[in-house]
Parts: structure tokens; sequence; C-alpha cells
């Protein structure tokens, strides 16, 4: 999950910067300069959202601070994706608009089950808020539904989406194979990269990079730690009123 960067901003920069210098993590460039907002440590450029954007947020864990800020200043609708336990218990625990609406399915590159189980820290300590399907261990597991993005749009009746986010622990990689494979690809592609992971690793990122730059998505915005990257599709640049 996204750490709350605000007031740390300086202290989250400088250890990027030296995590750059010795290699454990990746520069990632800015192609483009527009005025961008942050909502709840993700970046988003409002003037290109457009009337009531729909937007897919997968993973929710234990906040929905970007969702519901979208939804009381764009009126956007809010579809949050997330089949572990304790997201479904958050999520209920909350007073929230008609237009927030969770499916507690996993999203993945294909239709079927998926088998979860909780992130387990370098101390061994396993997490109650993320859970991965990387290399699920049995111990702890869930099996939950999985969809892959065609699937859940023609279930819901969505033709496109103007805004994809996701946090989703080392998953995103397939699930960019859908967004690179669309017709109607999102607006804006805001994107947890988790190359941290030893199974994954930062060539995972650059591939990927590479691939989203190749189908016409540009890099507006990094976070502080630079995992969290921000994009926004030519056309949607293109489009927008000036």
């Amino acid at each position: 999950m996204a750490k709350r960067l605000h007031p740390y901003r300086a202290f989250w920069l400088t250890k990027r910067f030296l995590k750059i210098l010795t290699g454990r993590e990746i520069w990632v460039r800015k192609d483009v300069q527009l005025p961008n907002i942050c909502i709840g440590d993700w970046h988003i450029v409002p003037t290109h959202l457009g009337t009531a954007p729909l937007i897919y947020s997968l993973g929710v864990g234990d906040s929905i601070e970007f969702d519901l800020k979208s939804i009381a200043r764009y009126g956007a609708t809010v579809h949050a994706f997330d089949p572990t336990p304790f997201a479904i218990d958050f999520v209920k625990q909350q007073s929230l608009p008609e237009k927030f609406k969770l499916h507690p399915w996993a999203v993945g590159n294909s239709d079927g089950s998926l088998r979860m189980s909780p992130v387990v820290s370098r101390k061994g300590k396993k997490s109650k808020v993320m859970w991965t399907a990387i290399n699920a261990s049995s111990e702890g597991s869930i099996e939950v539904p999985v969809f892959c993005l065609p699937t859940i749009m023609d279930k819901l009746g969505h033709e496109r989406i103007d805004l994809l986010k996701m946090d989703i622990e080392g998953f995103e990689y397939r699930i960019l194979d859908n967004v690179l494979q669309m017709e109607h690809k999102p607006s804006q592609l805001l994107v947890e990269f988790h190359h941290r992971f030893p199974e994954i690793g930062q060539a995972k990122t650059r591939e990927y990079l590479k691939k989203l730059r190749a189908a016409g998505y540009k890099v507006f915005a990094v976070s502080a730690v630079g995992r969290e990257v921000a994009f926004i599709h030519d056309s949607a640049v293109s489009a927008a009123p000036s």
C-alpha cells in the first residue's frame, strides 16, 4: 500500500535518491509536465478527467481516501475491487456514498479462481492488510474469484474506463497486459510497481514502463518513494480543452 508521504516528503525523496545511487531503486523520469494534484498519495490531472469520470480502483486495503475524494470533488463513480477479508470488513464499517461500489473480486489476466496469502515482511511478520497472489503460500491462504478487465467491464456494462488505479502487491504487471490490448485505454493510469519483491525485480518494471510508453502513455508524476507512477494517455491530452 502507498505510504502517507506528505509530512515527510523531503525524507522520502532523499531516501529514494540514495536507493537509486546504490541500485536498490530505479529512476523513473517524467515525460510530460502537466498541472496535477495529489489525493491520498496518488497524482491525477483533474482537467483531463472529463465529466463524471468512471474510476476502477484495484486494491482497497485500509484506505479509500482517493476514492471518496474523487467522488466528492469530481462526481466520479468508483468501482473498487478487493477480495481480501480485511478490505471487505473495512469497507463495511465506512459510511459510503452511492457512487462507491465494492466488488469482492480479484482482477487478473484471466477468469477463474486465485489463491492469495498475506504479505510477509522481512522479519517474518504477516500483514493483515496486504495480500498477494505472487507465490502465495498455502499457510493462511484464501481462494478468491478473479476476472480479467474485459470480463469485468462486460459484467458491469462499461465500454471504457477514465482512470485505472492499481495497488495490488505485484499483480499489476498481468493487468497491464490487458490494458495494453484494450482498444479504448484508460485516460489516466496510476500504478504502484512492486519491483522490490525479489521474485519480480527491477527489470520487470523497466520492461513495462517501456511497453506503456510505446502504447501512448506518458509519465506525468512520480511519488517521493518512486514506486507510485502516474501516466496519461496521448489521446486524453490531445482531446482535453486547452
